[in-house]
């Protein structure tokens, strides 16, 4: 009936009475997102009649309504087969201001017409392939960026960046082509790099370095949504970008880089709202070249440097080990480098392993970005080393034990996902700088067993890659307890799969064994 009468009312009332019963119409479905088939074509006649109000010369307030009823009814995709026209997008791509001729955005009255417009191109390209096709023919990717360019420095329109953002998005996953013009043709890189800074107000310090305000405001809900859709436009635009094979690609993955070191070191208006944030940054940041990461770390500046200098005189003389990590100024510093991020990325992980479901989408990503990191770059994987794998004083404990990082990791080791149990085992073997004895000190070889098998260094050795020969010294605790270890230890699996010593698993089905005879 609610189509029935707002379709009376669009083919026959005038612009007031449409714009109510079409306001009536958007309040009660706003919510709704399951559509009754018995309605189906009614949907389609009401979408028919409100692209046909549009062409007309109406007031802003009924373009607005006519486009919130719209959006709403393309979320329907049967609904969208008969009105995804050439025509019909092309009156969307004029109301929101894409077409070549609309020259600036000055007019604030306009500015709600073409978040609706935006919102409404939205849910078609996402639903309906025919929009896809009519994109390209289009060149709507081309259109968004011209108007990102129009609106990239202004604050107060946010809403058309973000929903902009959204769009050039979804076309770039649904498009392959539209990746490499976003990237090559339309600058797409620097553009939406450039969006980020303007999101995150970054005020360069130094070529790669930005000004970092720890008391400064977290960013508002609008600026977080719109840097969120950068990152995930940007995602899609570098995704295929394993090597950098001109100077310029260089440069600008090293600046996108550094804004995303800058991303990881705010947060947003809400825990939830930074996390996603940072999801993000991490998923980009698996697209840089890892040779360009070494933007993530800086080195102290000359106040810094003496700061931390007063810092390490100020530990007590026993703490040697500890001194090379210091926490000033809620600055992270290690051998005269600033690890914001990189701790940040570390406490990324062990949220994401603490969450204890969907490691494959929520943690695999940051364990890889940190494996590449430190096999890349020396001063990060020392630092991790220090974190994650700090000299080892409890020597009673099996490495799986425990609530530290490290025994969180080697827990992963034997996860049942064979993706997670290896990049969690290889981030520590790189910390390790593939040693097997080194990995075996920490982790134990049952928990090992899995990738030295997958390498072929069950009997020791160590990996392909080259690292530095700095020490690994020992601690006391770890010599005296060295020459009582059970360096090889027979382990099997239980019945619920977990591994223990082989022992105990054959006891366990023992028992089982005796039980089912006796129930014979």
């Amino acid at each position: 009936m609610d189509e029935e009468r707002a379709l009376y009312i669009v083919r026959a009332g005038e612009a007031g009475a449409i714009e109510r019963v079409l306001r009536d119409y958007s309040d009660k479905h706003r919510a709704t997102f399951k559509f009754e088939s018995t309605d189906e074509d009614k949907r389609k006649k009401l979408c028919e009649g409100i692209f046909k109000v549009l062409v007309k010369d109406i007031p802003t307030t009924c373009q607005v309504s006519c486009l919130e009823v719209l959006r709403i009814l393309s979320r329907d995709k049967k609904v969208l087969v008969p009105v995804t026209t050439k025509e019909n997008m092309q009156i969307l791509l004029r109301l929101a201001k894409l077409n070549e001729s609309d020259d600036s955005l000055e007019k604030v009255s306009e500015f709600p017409v073409i978040v609706e417009s935006l919102k409404c191109l939205c849910n078609i390209v996402f639903n309906s392939q025919m929009a896809q096709q009519l994109s390209l023919e289009l060149n709507l990717a081309a259109k968004l960026c011209n108007l990102l360019r129009k609106c990239k420095d202004r604050k107060f329109i946010n809403d058309i960046k973000c929903f902009d953002l959204r769009l050039l998005f979804l076309l770039s996953l649904l498009h392959t082509d539209i990746r490499s013009q976003l990237r090559y043709e339309l600058q797409g890189l620097q553009l939406l790099t450039q969006i980020l800074e303007s999101a995150f107000s970054i005020k360069w310090t130094d070529e790669y370095e930005s000004a970092i305000d720890h008391n400064g405001p977290p960013l508002s809900p609008q600026e977080t949504d719109c840097a969120i859709e950068a990152l995930k436009a940007l995602f899609n635009v570098t995704v295929d970008s394993w090597k950098v094979h001109k100077e310029s690609d260089s440069h600008q993955f090293r600046v996108m880089a550094a804004v995303l070191r800058h991303c990881l070191l705010i947060v947003g208006p809400t825990e939830d709202k930074t996390e996603e944030l940072h999801s993000n940054a991490v998923n980009l940041l698996s697209n840089v070249p890892v040779s360009c990461l070494d933007v993530l770390i800086c080195p102290l500046t000359h106040e810094e440097t003496a700061q931390e200098a007063t810092t390490l005189d100020e530990l007590p003389s026993d703490k040697t080990a500890e001194k090379e990590t210091v926490l000033k100024n809620n600055t992270m510093v290690y051998n005269g480098m600033n690890m914001e991020a990189i701790h940040v990325l570390l406490s990324f992980m062990e949220k994401r392993i603490d969450k204890g479901s969907s490691y494959r989408e929520g943690l695999t990503p940051v364990l890889s970005l940190l494996t590449e990191c430190s096999r890349a770059h020396r001063n990060i994987r020392k630092f991790l080393k220090d974190q994650v794998l700090p000299p080892l004083r409890d020597v009673t404990n099996r490495p799986e034990v425990g609530s530290t990082v490290r025994n969180k990791l080697v827990r992963l080791m034997t996860h049942v996902d064979l993706g997670v149990k290896q990049i969690a085992a290889e981030f520590l073997f790189v910390l390790c700088k593939e040693r097997v004895d080194s990995l075996l000190k920490y982790t134990g070889y049952g928990n090992a067993a899995g990738l030295l098998a997958a390498r072929g260094l069950l009997a020791g050795g160590r990996g392909d890659n080259w690292y530095s020969e700095d020490e690994d010294t020992d601690t006391e605790e770890y010599k005296n307890a060295k020459p009582k270890e059970e360096l090889l230890k027979p382990m099997g699996l239980k019945p619920d799969g977990t591994i223990t010593p082989l022992e105990e698993a054959l006891n366990q089905y023992s028992v089982i064994e005796e039980t089912s005879s006796d129930t014979d």
